[in-house]
């Protein structure tokens, strides 16, 4: 979360049926929609006019949006509805009982369709108090380099020297697919009664974690 200039404000109330219209989610989307979000706003905007950065790369603005929720979980697939319905990279503040977190996916144009992106994973950081204090914006060049900086920062792992965001998001998602196939074995391993078994999937499990240690460094 950082402290936006007043000049970027925008404040509008999203309705939800806008982006119905642009992103056309299935039924089982629009009913997490009316379960799980109460109001959607867009705060901010930030854009070369309102954060005196020129754009670059595809990042024309960044979007501040934020979600007041019904319930303190809010599905993955109503973001990525919003995304989908919203031509820039979007950062996401839910809000819940006085708390706020921010959840941001890497987003970037489709190389091969016109006015279509590539949505990737979500990254998000813990719930803070709503009156939490607040930094100012990164230190940047351009807008693409602004959104670099903010992305990363709430990332779960910094970046490897002189490694781009692409690979950055890439490397992390590897990572994600790693610890998933950990707890499945951790699991597998409370399970396993025969004493061979058990050895052959602790074998698997340092060979796991020491594959995770490489992509984590």
């Amino acid at each position: 979360m950082f402290l936006y200039p007043d000049k970027a404000k925008y404040e509008r109330v999203l309705p939800k049926n806008k982006v119905y219209e642009k992103a056309k989610p299935p039924a089982s989307v629009r009913e997490r929609f009316v379960a799980e979000v109460n109001r959607i706003v867009w705060q901010y905007k930030l854009s070369p006019e309102t954060v005196n950065l020129p754009s670059r790369a595809g990042v024309l603005e960044i979007q501040i949006f934020s979600v007041e929720l019904k319930t303190r979980q809010l599905g993955l697939d109503v973001l990525r509805c919003i995304d989908q319905a919203i031509a820039h990279p979007i950062f996401f503040e839910l809000e819940f009982e006085n708390k706020v977190r921010v959840l941001s996916a890497y987003k970037r144009p489709h190389e091969s369709i016109a006015g279509r992106w590539v949505v990737g994973d979500y990254f998000e950081t813990p719930w803070e108090p709503h009156d939490v204090s607040r930094p100012v914006l990164p230190v940047a060049l351009d807008m693409a380099g602004l959104y670099e900086e903010m992305l990363r920062s709430i990332m779960p792992l910094p970046p490897i020297k002189g490694e781009t965001l692409k690979a950055q998001v890439e490397r992390l998602a590897q990572i994600r697919v790693k610890q998933g196939e950990v707890k499945k074995l951790e699991m597998k391993l409370r399970r396993e009664k025969q004493f061979n078994r058990k050895v052959e999937i602790h074998t698997r499990l340092r060979e796991l974690n020491k594959e995770l240690e490489t992509w984590k460094n």
